[in-house]
């Protein structure tokens, strides 16, 4: 029995020692990660702290520069002022600031001027004075005996209006105003000077001791006892400084060359450590229940298996569900498809219906402008017999040569409505925007001149290509002309004005008339909607809808609005064709 238990003990006591030199190395590696996370924090208090400081001796730097150029300081020095006269103005300033004192100082060191009713001491031969008769901002700290308590001391010059230095402004802060704002906070800050000694803390006790043990004296009281120490790189200090310092802190510096002190932090190192112990407390504990963890994952292993099994059963019946899903989606999709075909035939029949209504709309003016050129024919055709048989064949020949040209006139116009009856199938292509709107002004040139309108139209000389179909343009344009002298039929003067502007990637082409404008300009481009009497004969209201459809398809855009002038304007913008693609 014993012979079998001491070779388990051996591998129990190995297995221990392994978790526990386990146990120490996560300790040790948890102490210094804890450490690394203390040190950017330690970093940040400390770098508030110092801002702090140094924005507060900054603001009385600025106070000290700036009231040394008080326009009333040089009337005191030169005695053409009393001081009474200015104390005023100088405490003001000091109340306002938080400022201890604000002396003003000759050259030779005397006060003229202070507003804390302190002893008149000498400033000759301080270190901040002598620099400011030097023309510089002078800086220094102390202990004042004048006050009673820790002061910075800002010395500014005066110079006089011929330029050399006449005296000195001298600004008294008081530490324990700045210490104010922190004192008691954590973690622990204190700053050094030069010289080793702490001149400003948020911890009293910590106050004028110096910080390295060989630097105390009789007058002032010897720094903390500590024990420095390194770990993972950091400087972790054990202390016996009572309850208001930790136990083991963190300490960091920070060098404040702007104001001559060194910054410095203790931060309590507990919760590195503590959290150091629970990491290895966590992995002694996971190497313990090591055995534990295999079976309760094997039994997992199980589990999911079966977790498994059954989740495939569901994907294959989500599987078939979703083929069943798909396959009605296809359907819709067909119909769909079907649907839009379906649609399709409807407008491209409702944009030939909407074109051989304004046929309609035509027929008489065409009629009309067919019938001259048929009646005139005839009479010359009569008098070209009669010149024949009167022996006179160049008159005749006169009148062949004008029945010629109104042959021609007639067969322009029956090819401009045979081409604008006919349907487009075509994509778009590179068309003369020009041409179609002499086509256009060309068909309803009769009703224009039966209404009594007058057309305004500045022909260019070139071609203008834009991107689009011959006739869908030559419908556009038509409505557009065709709905402006509806628009002016209680209008006078009834006038119809189309301008053409090429403006860099697109080519416009506005339709302007002088009727009473648009009451719902929202509206306009909706199907069915109309501003004439139900039931008149010009249309159901889908001639712009028929429009806004056709300049679309070619990538276009078409508005309306009302003019500033009075009446309606509408703009089809198209994409133009590139000047050498054109070339």
């Amino acid at each position: 029995m014993e012979g079998f238990l001491r070779p388990r003990l051996l591998v129990i006591a190995a297995f221990l020692a392994a978790v526990s030199a386990f146990a120490g190395a996560v300790w040790w590696y948890g102490y210094g990660a804890g450490l690394d996370q203390l040190e950017q924090r330690a970093r940040s208090d400390l770098a508030l702290a110092s801002d702090s400081l140094t924005s507060e001796l900054r603001r009385m730097r600025e106070v000290a520069v700036l009231t040394a150029d008080h326009p009333q300081l040089p009337p005191l020095l030169a005695g053409a002022v009393e001081a009474e006269t200015v104390r005023p103005v100088l405490q003001e300033i000091a109340d306002k600031t938080g400022a201890l004192d604000i002396v003003l100082a000759d050259r030779d060191g005397r006060a003229v001027l202070t507003t804390a009713g302190a002893p008149r001491i000498n400033h000759s031969g301080r270190a901040h004075f002598a620099r400011a008769l030097d023309g510089a901002l002078g800086l220094s700290h102390l202990v004042s005996p004048a006050y009673g308590r820790r002061t910075f001391v800002f010395a500014a010059p005066v110079f006089s209006d011929a330029g050399p230095v006449q005296a000195a402004l001298i600004v008294y802060a008081d530490v324990e105003t700045v210490e104010a704002a922190w004192r008691g906070a954590r973690p622990a800050v204190f700053f050094t000077d030069a010289r080793g000694l702490i001149f400003l803390s948020n911890r009293s006790e910590l106050v004028l001791r110096p910080r390295l043990h060989d630097q105390a004296s009789g007058q002032l009281t010897p720094f903390v006892h500590y024990d420095a120490q390194t770990v993972g790189g950091h400087e972790v200090w054990r202390l016996d400084a009572g309850r208001y310092l930790p136990r083991r802190a963190l300490h960091l510096t920070l060098d404040l060359p702007v104001i001559g002190m060194v910054g410095e932090v203790l931060l309590d190192a507990a919760p590195a450590r503590q959290i150091a112990f629970l990491q290895a407390a966590v992995a002694a504990a996971i190497c313990l229940t090591f055995g534990l963890l295999l079976l309760v994952a094997t039994q997992r292993r199980r589990t999911l298996a079966m977790l498994n099994t059954q989740l495939e059963q569901r994907v294959r019946a989500r599987t078939v569900e979703l083929t069943v899903l798909n396959a009605d989606l296809r359907r819709e999709v067909a119909e769909r498809r079907a649907a839009e075909a379906l649609l399709q035939k409807a407008q491209d029949e409702l944009v030939q219906a909407g074109k051989l209504s304004a046929l309609g709309q035509m027929s008489a003016g065409i009629s009309h402008e067919l019938n001259q050129p048929l009646m005139a024919i005839r009479s010359f055709a009569e008098n070209a017999q009669n010149f024949l048989s009167r022996d006179k064949p160049e008159v005749a020949a006169q009148n062949l040569g004008r029945i010629s040209e109104l042959a021609r006139r007639m067969g322009r116009i029956i090819s401009n409505l045979r081409a604008f009856a006919r349907q487009e199938d075509e994509p778009p292509k590179d068309v003369d925007i020009v041409a179609v709107i002499d086509a256009v002004l060309e068909m309803i040139g009769p009703r224009v001149a039966q209404e009594g309108v007058q057309l305004h139209w500045t022909r260019p000389a070139a071609p203008v290509m834009v991107r689009g179909g011959e006739v869908r343009l030559q419908q556009v344009i038509l409505n557009l002309v065709s709905n402006g002298i509806d628009a002016m039929e209680d209008s006078d003067p009834k006038v119809i004005t189309i301008t053409l502007a090429a403006e860099g990637p697109l080519t416009r082409v506005s339709v302007r008339d002088t009727g009473p404008g648009i009451a719902e300009p929202e509206k306009i481009f909706d199907p069915f909607y109309s501003t004439k009497a139900v039931g008149a004969a010009e249309g159901m209201g889908l001639g712009l809808s028929i429009s806004y459809g056709l300049v679309q398809s070619f990538g276009g855009a078409i508005r309306g609005q009302n003019h500033p002038d009075g009446g309606a304007i509408f703009t089809v913008e198209l994409q133009a064709l590139r000047q050498e693609a054109a070339a």
